[in-house]
């Protein structure tokens, strides 16, 4: 089986490398670091881990970075000697963990799943313990790992429709993998369910709640009232912000916000996303649809654009879509439109913002469910619907008040499961009489 694994894996890695390269490339900034993906770490990384016992925190990309500091917040008190280690595998990722974690956390990226290389990885990080974020498999890395007896945990586990018939299909290959885990923090009783069918341990899942309820930093970096004053945009604008949109979905809200702006003078539109590298492209076909745009990399924060009237800022950095989403009349969250699975409703529901997405939300079903419940956001079924939805909430200040007050009291309602999570983590690490806890 894993002989046939590391074959399929290894055509598989030749014939996509062109395209991950090329997005790489596209992302910018993929030299620095780039060794590390074939496990191959600096002086620098190896000697501040000399003689440290070492958790590694692995986080695919922002959204699960975000799992990931909050973790790291309520693991540092209980695990005061130890050095955390954070992997992710984007360049995004990466320039968000410089930004928001202190330089006594290491950053590095995640090995690529080959056996020379996850070996390699593992020998030099040496970590006591491994935390991976959802669901996050990688055989040969999950192998190694258990081979070399380390506690391997899941935390804010989901499988989404898509990856749970396949992990029950090839159950040959998946159901050790899911075996391995020391213990299997579960985002909700559905997710357990499936844990449970693919191969975890009973006794090793736990459903403490979705940690995304305690990821939300609500910190804003940017000012954004002096930002549109620059461009021109006066205070009592009333401001669509449309965080994490992919391909398709700016175009139907572009075609939208000409329309609205008909009803509603004061209009103003920011799109924010999801990948910033699609920003020039997506700017020019912007254009020729009328809409008068302004980049955000171009706004200097001392000097006054002298644009005239814009009807849109196309934000083509990263790490401010909070600050956006802080100053929102209404916020819509994309990837739920035109692509599938949708992106996270917590932070703007957070903010106390009137929230509206599409139907394809399926990363992110059980806290769709849990924010529909009690009315505290909006999903509607196709563009028609998100334009008539837009306007109605554009026209009526006290819905707007009254979508973003329940969908703010429902996100703190539901907090606390990263401190449960951190305290079953800890237990665990106790049996193995690896840490010694202030306290305990």
């Amino acid at each position: 089986m894993r002989l046939l694994y590391n074959i399929s894996f290894l055509i598989f890695f030749v014939l996509s490398s062109p395209y991950y390269f090329l997005r790489m490339y596209r992302r910018g900034n993929w030299r620095k670091g780039f060794r590390q993906r074939f496990g191959q770490y600096d002086s620098g990384i190896k000697q501040s881990l000399t003689n440290r016992q070492v958790i590694w925190l692995h986080a695919v990309s922002v959204g699960e970075m975000n799992v990931c500091m909050a973790l790291i917040r309520a693991l540092e008190p209980r695990v005061p000697n130890v050095k955390i280690v954070v992997s992710t595998t984007t360049t995004t990722g990466m320039g968000e963990l410089q930004k928001r974690l202190p330089s006594h956390v290491g950053k590095i990226y995640y090995p690529i799943d080959r056996r020379k290389y996850v070996n390699r990885a593992l020998s030099t990080i040496h970590p006591s313990a491994v935390i991976l974020v959802e669901a996050e498999i990688w055989p040969n890395f999950i192998w190694r790992a258990r081979s070399l007896g380390k506690p391997l945990f899941l935390v804010n586990a989901r499988l989404s429709d898509r990856s749970f018939p396949r992990y029950k299909k090839f159950g040959f290959l998946f159901r050790e993998l899911f075996a391995s885990f020391t213990a299997v923090e579960a985002q909700s009783q559905e997710y357990a369910a499936k844990l449970l069918e693919v191969g975890c341990r009973p006794e090793a899942v736990h459903m403490l709640g979705n940690l995304k309820f305690d990821c939300v930093d609500l910190q804003t970096r940017l000012d954004v009232p002096g930002l549109l004053a620059q461009l021109g945009v006066g205070s009592d604008a009333l401001l669509l912000v449309a965080g994490s949109t992919h391909d398709g979905e700016e175009e139907i809200l572009a075609d939208q916000f000409l329309r609205l702006r008909a009803r509603f003078p004061k209009l103003f539109l920011i799109l924010v996303p999801r990948h910033f590298e699609r920003a020039r492209d997506l700017g020019r076909r912007l254009a020729k649809k009328g809409l008068r745009l302004f980049y955000r990399s171009e706004a200097a924060a001392d000097t006054r654009v002298a644009a005239g009237n814009l009807d849109c800022l196309l934000v083509d950095t990263t790490g401010e879509l909070t600050s956006f989403y802080k100053h929102a009349t209404v916020a819509f969250v994309g990837k739920s439109l035109t692509a599938v699975g949708g992106q996270n409703p917590i932070e703007p529901a957070a903010l106390g913002k009137p929230t509206v997405f599409g139907p394809n939300m399926q990363n992110f079903a059980d806290v769709v469910r849990i924010l529909r419940s009690q009315n505290g956001v909006i999903q509607v079924g196709d563009a028609a619907e998100l334009e008539q939805t837009l306007g109605e909430l554009l026209a009526n200040p006290a819905r707007r008040e009254e979508l973003g007050q329940a969908a703010q009291k429902i996100v703190k309602e539901n907090q606390g499961a990263v401190a449960r999570t951190a305290e079953m983590i800890v237990r665990h690490l106790e049996s193995t009489d690896l840490y010694i806890v202030p306290g305990k």
